[in-house]
């Protein structure tokens, strides 16, 4: 009898600690076929199997424990994938999208690991695509999609205002004796929400230079808000950026210069499954003529609460110089170099897909 207690004591208790952690596994299966004309540096159309177009395609396994006292313990891996040829992305990361553990309280949230900087949380917030990996503001704006290497996040909540800010000692690699600066990157973002109106304002700071010039940096404010009205939803922002000590922006013809970036767009559902957006993106470099447009129509339809199928169109209009594709700017040179569009054309590109949430 006091073995037969003892097991049962134990089973108990077993199942008292289980019962205050919980672990999930989740993900994103998005995959579609995309036309765009006008690509490389012949000008051909070009016509593939594309993933991640609406939302990256990932898995990831996300948990908390209670300790008690109002203190959880808590982690998220993150792994996102191509899923027309498996391969992972994040330039091969296992957990290229998330990868931290943290501690939250009734204080806020203090998290150590690969994150999202305030950039990124801000673009989610405040892009109507959502920042889509295909034909939206991370066409025109990459850095709204970014996420930081050895970083220290801390969020908090106060009623309908919430902050977030975090600091990485090497966004991008290894931290480097006797280089503290190389890679640094530091942000913050504030949102205030009150019924169907949103307001936030984020700042991003990062060093993109070496360990023997450290000197290059990247700057970057946005603003945005948001209003929700029947059906609708419109959206509006702004970010301002300036490159120095040789640091260059991207889509930007020479360096340290600076950029305005303007978006204006709306979400529509016409029925409880069918929605529409529209955006338009602009970016003003200063001194320059390059000035490109990118315009984004989407249609969504849902087929059940995990499943939706969608269509998306996108128009790339450049000016003088700009090299603006519906995918992202040319960059790089010789066998390195990117051509998403044939330089100084404009395109047009479409994608049809199937997304599937787990």
């Amino acid at each position: 009898m006091k073995k037969v207690l003892a097991v049962f004591a134990a089973s108990v208790a077993a199942n008292a600690v289980y019962a205050q952690s919980n672990v999930t596994l989740y993900g994103v299966a998005d995959a579609g076929v995309e036309y765009i004309n006008n690509a490389g540096r012949n000008g051909n159309g070009l016509a593939r199997v594309t993933s991640g177009n609406q939302s990256g395609s990932r898995w990831g396994i996300r948990g908390a424990e209670d300790l008690g006292g109002g203190m959880k313990a808590v982690f998220q891996l993150e792994s996102g994938f191509d899923i027309d040829t498996g391969n992972s992305g994040q330039s091969g990361r296992l957990f290229g999208r998330d990868a931290y553990v943290g501690l939250e309280s009734r204080y806020g949230v203090l998290r150590l690991g690969r994150q999202q900087t305030s950039m990124r949380e801000f673009g989610s917030a405040y892009d109507p695509t959502v920042i889509a990996d295909r034909y939206g503001m991370l066409s025109i704006a990459p850095e709204f999609g970014a996420r930081a290497d050895n970083a220290i996040k801390y969020l908090a909540a106060f009623g309908g205002l919430t902050a977030q800010a975090f600091y990485s000692f090497q966004a991008n690699g290894t931290e480097v004796a006797g280089s503290n600066v190389f890679g640094r990157e530091f942000g913050a973002f504030v949102n205030y929400a009150n019924g169907p109106f949103s307001v936030g304002a984020a700042y991003d700071d990062i060093h993109v230079g070496t360990p023997t010039n450290q000197a290059p940096v990247l700057r970057r404010v946005s603003v945005g808000g948001a209003y929700a009205a029947g059906a609708a939803k419109v959206f509006a922002g702004y970010r301002l950026a300036k490159a120095y000590d040789g640091a260059r922006l991207p889509g930007a013809q020479a360096a340290d210069a600076g950029s305005n970036f303007y978006w204006l767009g709306v979400v529509y559902k016409l029925t409880p499954a069918f929605s529409l957006m529209g955006t338009a993106y602009y970016q003003d470099f200063r001194q320059t003529g390059s000035d490109p447009w990118q315009f984004v129509l989407t249609g969504d339809y849902a087929l059940s609460r995990r499943t939706d199928v969608y269509a998306s169109v996108s128009y790339a209009l450049n000016k003088d110089n700009s090299q603006l594709g519906v995918n992202g700017y040319n960059s790089g040179s010789g066998t390195t170099a990117v051509f998403n569009v044939e330089p100084g054309k404009n395109q047009f590109g479409a994608v049809m897909g199937v997304r599937h949430r787990f």
